[in-house]
């Protein structure tokens, strides 16, 4: 019989994904991106995005060279925005310690933000076609079931074991083949759901088919119930139209992100209303409430719209309406919230 390594290969001539816009013409640069913003998003949502991201800065010079707002804006709307913030920091690190080229070792590659050992050995693989191994969420799936993992894969003990086995099956050539094959497997046969077993190059010795365990395996690890955050934005509108927007702090959810004024209570939404402008609660309107899903919570928002005058100077804010909204890093239920106020 043949390798595990040669079968996967032999599959990917035939049937793999030679077409994805990062595989055209590829670079360190464009596998880096398309992996960073492939963590927690499926290649259908991702895809649109990375378009325009290489369209906007087709370098490591260039994506360093841009401001916060740029990259984020770009970003909006793909979510988990630390991705993007760490995407930035690390190709200012790029420029300024390895002469704007990304490094092509495995200890460089991970002292640099928002890159860990799969996304490193996907850019070695993929991008140097060094021969590195990669372990994420469809090359774990493919593994525990081949080789009957029947522990939590996010204990360590299963992780390490799962590196071992990774790296035993790594090729002497074709790494970068072998490395796009043992993904698209996991995305397209070997999935969480209704996986198509009989498609699987490597079914005849995969122990979770065999025994009947496709089902069963990796073991699923009961999410503990998410809990729900309930809080107030407030949205001062000028004259024009416009909305007043704040930016949040770089850490937590949305972080560096503009966004409206934020309280957990009445009182405090009425404070801040007093304070900064020349309106009272009399004028202030209750809107729909706004509905958003993280990974860790759920977001309820009631957003409170109140027309004002000019008000006070308020540091980190900025005035925006339909005609810029585009312009600046937002997540995606504020802006639909400022189009659905503010378009004409």
């Amino acid at each position: 019989m043949k390798k595990f390594s040669t079968r996967l290969v032999l599959w990917h001539e035939l049937h793999g994904r030679k077409n994805l816009p990062w595989q055209r013409k590829i670079t360190p640069y464009k596998v880096w991106v398309s992996e960073i913003m492939l963590q927690q998003t499926q290649v259908v949502t991702a895809t649109p995005y990375f378009k325009k991201f290489i369209q906007e800065f087709p370098t490591v010079k260039s994506l360093s060279k841009a401001t916060p707002d740029q990259v984020l804006k770009l970003w909006s709307g793909l979510g988990y925005y630390a991705r993007a913030r760490n995407l930035h920091k690390a190709a200012k690190l790029i420029c300024s310690n390895h002469e704007g080229k990304i490094p092509s070792s495995i200890n460089e590659l991970v002292e640099l933000p928002g890159i860990g050992r799969s996304t490193a050995g996907a850019i070695l693989s993929l991008g140097f076609k060094k021969k590195a191994p990669i372990l994420d969420g469809n090359v774990k799936r493919v593994l525990a079931r081949h080789f009957k993992i029947e522990g939590n894969l996010q204990a360590s003990s299963t992780t390490k074991q799962l590196w071992q086995i990774s790296e035993s099956l790594l090729p002497s050539d074709r790494i970068d083949i072998y490395t796009q094959a043992i993904m698209d497997l996991g995305a397209t046969v070997c999935t969480k759901s209704n996986p198509l077993c009989s498609n699987c190059p490597v079914n005849q010795d995969c122990s979770a088919f065999k025994e009947g365990l496709v089902d069963t395996l990796p073991l699923k690890v009961k999410r503990k119930s998410k809990l729900t955050k309930k809080v107030l934005w407030l949205l001062p509108q000028g004259p024009s139209g416009e909305i007043l927007l704040e930016k949040r702090k770089e850490e937590g959810i949305w972080g560096g992100l503009w966004s409206f004024i934020e309280t957990e209570k009445k009182a405090e939404l009425e404070l801040a209303l007093s304070r900064n402008f020349d309106s009272n609660i009399s004028n202030i309107k209750k809107l729909k409430k706004v509905k958003h899903n993280f990974s860790h919570f759920n977001l309820e928002a009631i957003p409170y719209l109140v027309k004002v005058k000019k008000g006070k100077k308020i540091k980190n804010t900025v005035w925006v309406n339909f005609k810029n909204v585009e312009s600046l890093g937002l997540p995606a239920p504020i802006k639909k919230t400022i189009n659905q106020i503010t378009m004409p």
